[in-house]
């Protein structure tokens, strides 16, 4: 086995491997002309560690948080939707506009933590390869969390497609009524010449 102590590398070529590549091979740390002991190397990469695992634990815990309201929210407003309750839809509006913002905070907070990785040297494609340089006992519960964001974000995607077809169905009927009234019920032909027309419906022309 290699003498670990004529073993070098930089500080981001080691904390882009894998952690117990790392810790195995008892690796000396060099900052240009400065190396820093094992030791010491070993108590500041587990310092990181804690801190990233803690900041990535954060992100995931308040997202869990927003998409599970906002699943409740969606799923509320569909049915409001079906029984055609606008007092109650109009009352939705402040809570939706929370939740969009605390969504946005949750975007803006991880742009941030993988900004700050790509300058440490770390993976910051996403925050799943960036957790991918923790240890596995840290790891592995935040790509289970990570996956579960990312199931319930599709589950989101699919109640607010639904919604907006409602809404949608909800327009069409809405249209339908104003022409039914606007008409007296007499549907115009689309096609005729010559055809007399109605100018105003009897629903609308007519005293009460």
């Amino acid at each position: 086995m290699p003498n670990a102590s004529r073993i070098t590398f930089s500080i981001p070529e080691i904390l882009s491997q894998k952690h117990e590549e790392c810790t195995s091979l008892g690796i000396t740390a060099v900052r240009g002309d400065s190396v820093s002991s094992v030791a010491k190397f070993k108590r500041a990469y587990h310092t990181m560690n804690e801190t990233w695992e803690t900041e990535i634990g954060g992100l995931l815990a308040e997202l869990a948080e927003v998409q599970t309201t906002l699943l409740t929210v969606l799923e509320e407003k569909r049915r409001l939707l079906v029984a055609g309750d606008q007092v109650a839809l109009s009352a939705m509006a402040t809570r939706e506009q929370e939740l969009a913002k605390r969504l946005q905070l949750c975007h803006d907070r991880r742009q941030h933590m993988l900004s700050q990785a790509s300058d440490a040297g770390l993976p910051s494609e996403s925050i799943l390869s960036l957790s991918g340089c923790l240890p596995a006992e840290s790891r592995n519960p935040l790509q289970a969390s990570i996956r579960e964001a990312t199931s319930r974000s599709r589950l989101l995607q699919h109640q607010c497609l639904a919604n907006w077809v409602l809404v949608q169905r909800s327009l069409l009927h809405l249209s339908q009524l104003i022409e039914i009234i606007a008409t007296g019920g007499r549907m115009q032909p689309t096609y005729g010449k010559g055809s007399d027309r109605v100018a105003g419906g009897a629903l609308v022309d007519q005293a009460a």
